[in-house]
């Protein structure tokens, strides 16, 4: 197995991962604007359809061993109101299984939040699950924190593999945690100034509480609907698409310079994307909102090595 077909594929958190286990992304699939200029900066050599899952003709698609698809989360997030497939967004998952009739792929791999598994009392999971059983599939799954692979930050999500060969599925093995070596400042360099505009300007309001609040340099924090959040042992708290929507939700540090919010770079260092990937020339509020909507790197590489 060694052809990828990515659905909402969103920057390619999930593609990446797979390519630097050895895969070939032949197709893939996005109907966010910004997030579609930053994939196609970063995988020249795939075929990308832009726009709705739901425009997308099945015909034109070429056949692939495995389809990925990291669905929208936030119709079965316990951050949202969790109307799952009551949500438009939700029901979106029948149309990865649409796809899926066409090219009749070997494996497929789901990514979501880690609530999937116990949303609406586990009918939402048994409904993918039959879905996918009724395909002839065989499941894995696994909810885990990527700080149990290596990076720094609190991410606890959903791994769905999907194996059309029983043998297969019962032979895989998802990856072992790993021992934690890395904390945030292990990632961003206090010592390096970043752009004025990254710096809360002294003497204001937000400034004010933001150095009030920070008794240990070592921490990351945020502002929150609760306050002001402080991380713990150097682990960063989940980066979330609403970075993007309200700019107080970006993480802040004090660096040797000031107070400030971490970078876009910073925050795909905190997500494990390799050094030179490339955010398209788009605005730094659509770039945060499409780092929050991805994936840890380092998690969905392990689980495609062990799949290679």
């Amino acid at each position: 197995m060694n052809t990828i077909g990515s659905l909402f594929s969103g920057i390619g958190g999930i593609d990446i991962g797979f390519r630097q286990a050895g895969f070939d992304i032949i197709w893939a699939n996005e109907i966010d604007r910004d997030a579609y200029s930053t994939y196609k900066l970063n995988f020249p050599e795939t075929t990308l359809f832009k726009g709705d899952i739901r425009n997308l003709e099945e015909s034109m698609l070429p056949k692939v061993d495995i389809i990925t698809a990291g669905f929208p989360c936030q119709p079965f997030s316990v951050c949202s109101n969790q109307k799952g497939f009551g949500d438009d967004r939700g029901n979106l998952f029948f149309e990865i299984m649409r796809i899926a009739d066409a090219v009749k792929p070997q494996l497929i791999l789901l990514e979501n939040v880690a609530n999937l598994v116990e949303h609406d009392k586990g009918r939402t999971f048994n409904v993918i699950h039959n879905e996918l059983v009724s395909r002839g599939y065989f499941l894995r799954y696994m909810v885990t924190d990527a700080c149990d692979y290596g990076i720094p930050q609190h991410r606890t999500r959903t791994y769905l593999l999907a194996f059309r060969d029983v043998e297969q599925c019962e032979s895989y093995r998802f990856p072992d945690k790993v021992k934690l070596e890395k904390r945030v400042f292990d990632i961003i360099d206090k010592s390096v100034k970043v752009d004025d505009i990254f710096y809360l300007p002294e003497n204001t309001s937000k400034y004010n509480k933001m150095a009030k609040a920070i008794t240990d340099e070592n921490q990351i924090y945020r502002f929150s609907d609760y306050g002001i959040q402080k991380s713990k042992d150097g682990i960063c708290f989940t980066l979330k698409a609403n970075m993007g929507t309200w700019y107080d939700r970006v993480p802040i540090i004090k660096d040797n310079f000031g107070i400030r919010t971490i970078t876009p770079d910073e925050c795909l260092a905190l997500m494990g994307f390799p050094q030179g990937f490339k955010i398209a020339d788009i605005s730094s509020k659509s770039a945060y909102k499409q780092i929050g909507n991805s994936v840890c790197v380092p998690v969905v590489f392990q689980i495609a090595n062990n799949i290679k």
